[in-house]
């Protein structure tokens, strides 16, 4: 079987390939072409490639370090009829790299399918149906009836239109989510009372308050919409982190939708997505300060905090907590808790990284001092 031109260069990354391909189908490119350009791709990948001994740690803490002093302590707004304030800046890059389980300010980018994005009215009417919608902005008036010793519920019927909820629909949440109360529904009004034949006063003003935070419909946790136009499709930004809650929406594309919140995205989509999700939110950190860093460099420490299969910040607990070299860890925070440990568990230290080393005054193995010889001797040595 003859090969193609292409899996003669499977040792290139398949989306470099598939980029190549691509543009040669667009430009009509006979074969020896595609052969010239994937040779020149070829050159170039390998030309980037880091040399070995390289100390990519260092040049990466580097490389991110000195623009980081540029960075300011701001938060970002999304204008519009209401605002979303979402955290950047050098307070979000520290949240992101020490892995804080909740960030300050989630938030979910939620992309339409196609048919729904260019339509502002369906848009409309997707957002509405995420927003989380409690029983108190439903309602004009709760009123505690002391003949009667019940509450009386007086809904908002133009709301209800807007949110598309009858009152019936209303009726079955609070006596599904109230198992011991009893809901009626009269005239102008919505009628609770405790099913116990004998209560006290206070039973009935706290039956009152929790029906004011009784979820109605919507995503919990979502407490703010904002549909936005962005390359010519509308998306809608949700303020919360219930990313399952939201992929579950009739009309969600579920292939584009993100969170800010790596946890989430690992515990939904799994540790691959969290390792791109990092990324991407480290590379819209530095880019809205005008910044600019190579990628790789924000890949290694994407690829370091996620290598274990979880996500561990760049802290004493996480990733430099569980370093081999019983000095490095010492090196970093609490140095006598990691010597004191170390001694009692009888560790030994290999020295076979950067730090130990250099605090011994030896030589480190990177550049010229990372190969070492071996020679085989034949005969005895006088």
């Amino acid at each position: 079987m003859v090969k193609s031109v292409y899996e003669e260069y499977n040792i290139l990354p398949q989306k470099l390939i598939d980029e190549v391909r691509d543009e040669a189908t667009a430009n009509k490119l006979k074969t020896d072409e595609i052969r010239k350009v994937l040779e020149r791709v070829k050159n170039a990948f390998d030309s980037s490639q880091v040399n070995p001994g390289e100390s990519i740690g260092i040049v990466t803490a580097e490389s991110i370090g000195e623009p980081g002093t540029q960075m300011t302590l701001n938060v970002f707004h999304f204008a519009g009829v209401a605002e979303v304030a979402v955290t950047l800046g050098l307070p979000r890059l520290i949240e992101l790299l020490d892995a804080r389980k909740e960030p300050s300010t989630p938030k979910i980018e939620v992309y339409l399918q196609k048919d729904i994005s260019k339509d502002a009215a369906a848009v409309k009417k997707v957002a509405v149906s995420i927003k989380q919608t409690k029983l108190g902005e439903l309602v004009e008036e709760f009123t505690i009836n002391m003949t009667q010793f019940r509450v009386e519920v007086y809904l908002d019927k133009k709301k209800m239109r807007d949110f598309g909820i009858s009152e019936n629909f209303v009726s079955k949440v609070i006596e599904d989510t109230l198992k011991n109360a009893s809901v009626k529904i009269n005239r102008d009004f919505i009628t609770i009372k405790p099913k116990a034949e004998q209560f006290e006063l206070k039973e009935l003003y706290q039956l009152r308050e929790k029906c004011r935070e009784l979820h109605v419909k919507g995503v919990k946790g979502i407490k703010q919409v904002l549909p936005v136009k962005r390359d010519n499709e509308f998306i809608v930004i949700c303020v919360g982190n219930s990313l399952e809650g939201v992929l579950d929406i009739e009309g969600v594309d579920c292939r584009k939708t993100v969170t800010n919140d790596i946890f989430k995205t690992e515990a939904v989509l799994g540790i691959e997505a969290a390792r791109q999700a990092i990324i991407n939110e480290a590379i819209e950190v530095i880019e809205n300060q005008g910044l600019d860093i190579d990628i790789r460099h924000i890949m290694l420490l994407a690829d370091v905090m996620t290598s274990a299969g979880s996500i561990k910040g760049i802290t004493r607990s996480g990733i430099t907590g569980e370093k081999e070299s019983v000095l490095a860890r010492a090196s970093f925070e609490t140095p006598i808790k990691h010597i004191i440990n170390a001694t009692l568990k009888g560790e030994e230290d290999k020295l076979n990284s950067v730090i130990e080393n250099v605090m011994l005054n030896q030589e480190i193995p990177v550049g010229t001092g990372l190969p070492s010889l071996i020679a085989k001797m034949r005969g005895n040595l006088k």
